[in-house]
């Protein structure tokens, strides 16, 4: 289980050294994600992607639900009033439009929450629009503390912001 930790940095110069400081102290940089104003050069960093900064997996998984509700009640009302073949229901029908509500409401789900920034970073966005990077790291609940105690200690000029239970799904691959 992992946990995802969050800190800001004042600049970019501060970004790249708790990069080189997480590399350093055995960090997979896949586990590592900045943030910044859009337009910012993030070379050096390993760059939050959709997956940490919007809302996707969320509205995908919401899409999923209500889109396989919606197709297995047209299934089974087409099932029950519309058979195909004879008089009895075509269960079949219901169970085919089920799935195919399920796939087209997470793909048009998807697209939506791929525009929607993620509400797990609101509270940062101000912060980010004033030029502060933000800091995302996934670590195992064994490592949390002592990465902690690292950027505390070697990067005063950076502010712990929190840390999250449990990364969310998808959200943390490269």
């Amino acid at each position: 289980m992992k946990r995802r930790i969050y800190w800001l940095m004042p600049d970019l110069a501060s970004a790249r050294s708790v990069m080189h400081d997480l590399v350093r102290a055995r960090v997979d940089i896949a586990r590592i994600h900045f943030t910044g104003p859009e337009g910012m050069d993030m070379t050096g960093l390993h760059a939050a992607n959709v997956w940490q900064t919007s809302d996707l997996v969320h509205a995908a998984k919401t899409g999923l639900v209500i889109g396989s509700a919606c197709g297995a009640v047209f299934g089974l009302v087409a099932a029950l009033l519309f058979p195909i073949v004879g008089d009895d229901p075509e269960w079949e029908v219901a169970v085919l439009l089920a799935i195919l509500g399920g796939v087209v409401g997470a793909w048009s789900a998807s697209m939506i929450g791929i525009s929607i920034p993620s509400p797990r970073l609101q509270r940062f966005e101000s912060a980010i629009a004033q030029g502060r990077i933000l800091l995302m790291v996934d670590l195992p609940r064994s490592r949390v503390r002592e990465i902690e105690a690292l950027l505390q200690s070697a990067h005063p000029e950076a502010r712990f912001e929190g840390e999250e239970p449990q990364v969310p799904a998808l959200r943390s691959s490269a």
